[in-house]
């Protein structure tokens, strides 16, 4: 079902959709959330008057704020159950933590660059030509590593920039080959974007 005339009418909270998923971001100013709160129940009637239905075991709600007191409002409800506050939450592959740190997302890449790191070990073994090699790193290694890159890049921290540009030269010993770096391919796609 076309969903585009589903959309915020308010300029501090914005509508953001992809595939089945809908995710509703509120900006809160002078402790006023009714903005905010119009907008989900407007989003909940939406869809009940299309017949769509909200699964609200998987709906939650996450609250950044970093004021150094404060009491978190109550939860909002959808169909009259509750919705989950949560710390952390993953969107479209990318974990966004309350406090905006991108450790969780980038310990993820790199678990899953190591494991396909044993793949690219095995090919070498099997005496494969350097330049598929590099096509093999490229397409299996090098586009997890950057991985909604220019979400989260300039927010990473030194340590984990260098940790990921770990895998990068240790891919670059395994195939004997210079790669390009992981601040490289960030600026390459900030500039495709």
């Amino acid at each position: 079902m076309p969903t585009n005339h589903c959309t915020s009418s308010h300029d501090s909270v914005k509508l953001i959709k992809f595939a089945d998923d809908t995710t509703l971001i509120g900006l809160i100013s002078n402790n006023d959330e009714s903005a905010y709160r119009r907008e989900v129940d407007r989003l909940v009637s939406w869809c009940s008057g299309n017949n769509l239905e909200l699964n609200a075991q998987k709906t939650v709600e996450m609250i950044v704020d970093f004021r150094k007191s404060t009491v978190p409002p109550p939860p909002p409800s959808v169909m009259d159950s509750p919705i989950t506050s949560v710390e952390s939450f993953r969107f479209l592959g990318t974990t966004i933590t309350q406090d905006l740190k991108w450790e969780p997302t980038i310990s993820s890449l790199i678990k899953k660059a190591q494991q396909r790191m044993y793949f690219l070990r095995q090919l070498r073994k099997a005496k494969l030509p350097a330049q598929m090699l590099v096509q093999f790193y490229t397409a299996i290694i090098e586009s997890i590593l950057t991985s909604s890159v220019t979400v989260w890049f300039a927010g990473a921290t030194v340590r984990d920039k260098q940790r990921l540009q770990r895998i990068v030269r240790s891919a670059e010993e395994v195939i004997g080959r210079s790669l390009p770096s992981l601040q490289d391919l960030q600026e390459v796609a900030v500039h495709q974007d």
